[in-house]
């Protein structure tokens, strides 16, 4: 009995031995190759996985192209500032305000730090995540102003201009001053 257990143990190791060995076998087979080597294609080239025409379909309308300037004649500076706070105006005139929809905005992006009623009281201060946050009515601002800060935000307040469109801006910078003027 023992020299059949020696036997099998032997066998096993000349056969693991034998499978180590890899100068006379070619390479292993890779499971799904493309997660292993993927298959760059180029920007707007011809790719096989869309039909012909489908790659020079032009972008949703209304989106900025990745790497494109976004022309605000404002720059982001003390100056630039002051100067939005001087200069700029609203281009809606009171017939293109939707009084629901920049209400709506403004719960949606702002009244969690400046609270429904624009004094600076919203959930987030109250609960102390964000202190200092002023009240309109204590502030000196203008559509241009609100509007440039929209842009590019000021002091903690960070930039909307990724979350809200133009003329959103300018709904919420009417919504503001109708909050500073109650």
């Amino acid at each position: 009995m023992k020299k059949v257990i020696n036997i099998i143990v032997l066998v096993i190791l000349v056969l693991v031995a034998a499978s180590c060995d890899r100068s006379k076998r070619a390479p292993n087979l890779q499971y799904m190759p493309n997660m292993y080597e993927p298959v760059g294609y180029e920007t707007y080239g011809a790719n096989p996985n869309f039909e012909p025409g489908m790659e020079e379909r032009l972008p949703v309308t209304g989106t900025i192209a990745r790497g494109a300037e976004f022309t605000f004649e404002y720059d982001a500076s003390i100056e630039g500032y002051e100067l939005a706070k001087i200069n700029l105006k609203s281009p809606l005139d009171l017939a293109d305000i939707d009084a629901a929809r920049s209400k709506s905005l403004y719960t949606i992006y702002c009244a969690s730090c400046h609270g429904t009623k624009g004094d600076g009281q919203g959930d987030l201060v109250k609960n102390e995540k964000f202190l200092g946050v002023p009240n309109y009515k204590d502030r000196d601002i203008t559509e241009g102003s609100i509007y440039y800060v929209l842009m590019y935000g000021k002091n903690m307040m960070g930039s909307h201009s990724s979350q809200l469109t133009e003329e959103e801006r300018w709904q919420v910078t009417a919504y503001v001053q109708e909050l500073r003027n109650n």
